[in-house]
Parts: C-alpha cells; structure tokens; sequence
C-alpha cells in the first residue's frame, strides 16, 4: 500500500488529529509512504516513523534513527529538532498512529463485520468459539488473539493480546484480501487504554468478567474498569450490541449502562434479554450443557469439548453474538459442539495407564482457583498442580496463588514462569509462604526447572490422578532478564512420554 504523505496528513486533519505540518523542502509532502512504523530498529525506506510514549523512553528520542534508517516523514506529539524530513504535529501521538494506520491499510474495518472481546478472563476461548461458529455459518472470520493472528488464510504466533495499530491494521487488511467477511479479536485493557485499537470500529462486543490483574499497570479496580468501559464509549458504531456476562457485578455495571445495546447471558438468573446456560452432565472429557434463548427456546444438549461452568459461559456470549447476527440454532450448535482445542485453555492430554495431564493459562488467583475448582470434581484421584509467577508482574497474587494451590491440589510442585528480571527462587519463595499459610497446607516441592518439575509430578502421578500445569498455556520460551530459551509446556509433556516409553492421546 502506497499513499503520500500528504494525502495521509488531509485524513489525518479531517479526523481532528492534525495540529501543524513542519515541511522540510519544496513538495517534500508529495513523497510517498510505504510502510507505517512504531519501532526505529525495524522500519523500511519511505516508513511514516510514529513517536510513540513507551513505559521507558519516548518515541520521539529514535527519530533521528529512523530518518537515518529512511523514514520520509515523522508523527509526533512535540516538535522534534534538527530533522531534515517532513513532521506531521498531532494532538495524541497514539490516536493518530491508529488513524494514519487504518488509512494507509485502505479503511479495512469499513470492510468487515468487526466483533470485540474484552474482560480479564475467557478472552481466547470466546474469540474461538465465535469464530468457529461464524466460519460453520459461512462468514469467514479471521482472529486476533493472545495465542494467534489468523488472516483467513494463514496464522502466527501472536506476540501480544491486542497489538500495536500497524500491525492490527495490516493483519485486517489482509483478512479482507483473503476475502474474510467478519473479524473477531480481543480488546485488552492495554491495548484500549494505549489506543492500539485507534482505527477500528466495532459492531458486536462481549464482556466476560473483570477480576484484579494488571493493577500493577492500572493502579485500581475502578481504572481497570473504565480502561474496558472505554471500548462502549469510544469504539461502537451503529447499531452495536454487546453480550455482557451479567453474573459478574462489573458486567451487570454496564448492562445498565447500555442496556438499549445489551444481550445478557447468565448461569444464575433467567432474565429478559439474556441467555441462559444450564450444565446437564460434566466430565473430564466435556459438558453437556442447555441453550436457553431470549425468545424461549432451547437448545437441548449441546456437548461442549470443554471443562468448566466458566467455559459455559464463554460459549454463551459466543451463542448470543451469534444469535444477534441471525445464525440459526443448529448453526450456533455445531460451530460449538467442533470447536477446535484452544491451546493452552484447559487442554487436555491422557497418559495411557497414566494421569491425565492438562495445560492452562491460568496465571492470576482468580483464574487459578476457577481451573483448579472445576478439575478437583472431575479428579477420581489426587491434583497435582505444577505452576509459577511472572516476574515483574503483581507481587501480591504470589502467596494469594499459593494459598489457593493448598486449598484445592493434593500435591504441589513450584516452578518458575518467566522471571525477567528477578530472581525465580524468590518468586518461588513467596508462592511457597502462601502454601504454608493454608491450615494442613498440601505437600509441596520447589523445582525451578520447570521442565524438570513437571517430569518429577508425571513420574509420580498415577492412573486417575490430574497433572495440572498452569502459567504459561501454549507459551513457547521463557523469558529472564539477559535471555529468552525455548520452551513449552506441552513440548515437555511430549518428551517425558518418549523417555518413558507412554502413549499419549
């Protein structure tokens, strides 16, 4: 995609974004741009280089780099001095990277049936479980995602939740070349406070639950609050419904909010509106579980391959996004019913003669203690729980985890997550207070080794025992403060049945 620089600074204005242009040199406006850019290190000749705010250096330090590197033109908040290439002055550096973004890649959203999902937990199963009821449907739909960006055509490893403009843009613009009617992707808090989503419109959002993560970054429960609310605000357009889980009490918040906009979906209450799930039968292999629609309807027995009373709710809002978009009953059911694994949400694996090993996501107390209360039921044996904590991250949850950990696993085993910056056995250390404040704590093991450590609990986990290991989900290295190695949870899983000769299923 090629537009000028001028062309782009015209949109650019009639979007309100536009303070001033510096020029430098006659009809230095009509060069072209090639590339949008946030990162002076990887951007290509004729790139607009965008001087973002970073948590620790400002985007307008690497201008001259990129000018250097050939950007033919900068946008920025503050003049930067002694550049030789054009400057495009805005009033918010990140809102206007996300317009810039959308213009160059052609309007892609105008183009797509745009649905969001935000909330702290059950983003990624929800964005799966629509996007396989939308593709049964025959509208194709690509996907945003912490584990994925998927294009409609092929897929990457996500690098993030919600990622920068450029790149939300480009991955949109390749979905409607690939002939994607729809897009669903999640919209993290960061991602929508950091206006990475500048540039899209939605209209279908859903909203799972909100409980304490990322208070390191947002201070507070209000300000992680409103950071979602904002996506209501800020990022609908026409006639946009949301499905909101209307259990969770922040939920139930914006349900009054917008209730003109609002589908409800709920396990406890039967409510006008809303949509309401019932569980029939629960097993390690699955749910059997009810569809109660607004109008009275029900779909009998739709047969989840997924475990938790949380994941009923995730297919909820997937069932009533759908519903919203005139999808029949039998369409929402088989887009449920073969929904292909989410990798590293609840993912389960059978030792043959062996225990069950299941890999999750589960990295906050909230989430952990919803993982471990729906695998204790379905445990004919003992839990054996494998897990740590992210470094640089909510030093407070880590005896909160330990705790929960004693409180429902028979044997524990502490490892490391990725410990950036600091020490693992201190992270361990403190996860282990937790374990030992619990009166008649579990047993418990520390093994920083986390490959090691999930081999010592499969060696010692027998037939109708559950090895849980939780953190990292379909994660693929671990990260410390001077490297990053090759990792992964599974992977692991996989060589210690090589070694053992087990057959796994």
């Amino acid at each position: 995609m090629k537009v000028s620089i001028k062309e782009l600074a015209d949109f650019l204005f009639r979007r309100r974004c536009l303070k001033k242009i510096i020029e430098a040199g006659t009809n230095c406006l009509e060069n072209e741009i090639s590339e949008i850019s946030i990162d002076s290190r990887q951007l290509g000749e004729g790139a607009l280089f965008c001087c973002l705010e970073g948590s620790k250096r400002k985007g307008v330090e690497f201008a001259q780099d990129a000018q250097r590197k050939g950007a033919v033109a900068v946008l920025t908040s503050e003049r930067v001095d002694d550049l030789a290439i054009p400057q495009l002055i805005v009033k918010n550096a990140g809102e206007a990277c996300g317009f810039a973004s959308a213009y160059f890649y052609g309007l892609p959203t105008s183009k797509l049936l745009m649905i969001a999902v935000t909330g702290t937990n059950g983003k990624s199963t929800t964005t799966y479980l629509i996007k396989s009821i939308l593709d049964t449907g025959d509208m194709k739909c690509g996907l945003i995602g912490t584990i994925v960006y998927n294009d409609g055509k092929s897929h990457e490893d996500a690098d993030r939740t919600t990622p920068q403009a450029p790149l939300i843009q480009s991955l949109l613009n390749k979905m409607v070349d690939n002939r994607c009617h729809a897009c669903v992707m999640e919209a993290s808090s960061h991602g929508i406070e950091q206006k990475r989503i500048f540039g899209c419109l939605y209209d279908r959002a859903v909203f799972t639950n909100l409980t304490p993560e990322h208070l390191d970054y947002h201070g507070d429960m209000e300000n992680y609050f409103c950071a979602k609310r904002d996506l209501f605000i800020k990022y609908m357009r026409g006639d946009w419904k949301a499905s909101i889980n209307i259990d969770d009490p922040y939920g139930e918040k914006i349900a009054n909010e917008f209730a003109p906009h609002i589908l409800g979906f709920s396990l406890r209450q039967k409510a006008e509106n809303a949509f309401y799930g019932s569980i029939r039968r629960s097993s390690i292999r699955g749910i059997t579980m009810d569809i109660s629609f607004p109008e009275g309807f029900t779909l009998e027995n739709v047969t989840l391959p997924l475990l938790g009373e949380y994941n009923v709710l995730n297919a909820l809002a997937a069932s009533s996004v759908a519903w919203s978009l005139d999808f029949d009953a039998e369409v929402i059911r088989k887009g449920l019913e073969n929904c292909p694994p989410v990798p590293g949400r609840l993912e389960r694996y059978f030792v043959e003669d062996g225990p069950v090993c299941i890999i999750d996501y589960a990295h906050t107390p909230d989430a952990l203690e919803k993982v471990l209360s729906t695998v204790k039921p379905l445990c004919n044996g003992r839990v054996w729980l494998v897990f740590g904590h992210g470094g640089e991250r909510f030093k407070e949850n880590r005896p909160i985890l330990g705790s929960i950990a004693a409180r429902f696993a028979d044997c524990i085993v502490v490892t490391m997550d990725n410990p950036r910056s600091e020490d693992p056995r201190d992270i361990a250390s403190q996860i282990a207070d937790g374990i030992k404040s619990f009166p008649g704590s579990s047993e418990y093991w520390t093994i920083i080794d986390r490959k090691e450590a999930l081999h010592f609990a499969l060696d010692r986990a027998g037939k109708g025992d559950v090895v849980l290991v939780t953190g990292k989900g379909p994660e693929r290295q671990i990260i410390f403060k001077d490297r990053t190695i090759p990792y992964n949870d599974f992977e692991a899983l996989k060589e210690w049945c090589n070694l053992r000769g087990r057959v796994l299923s």
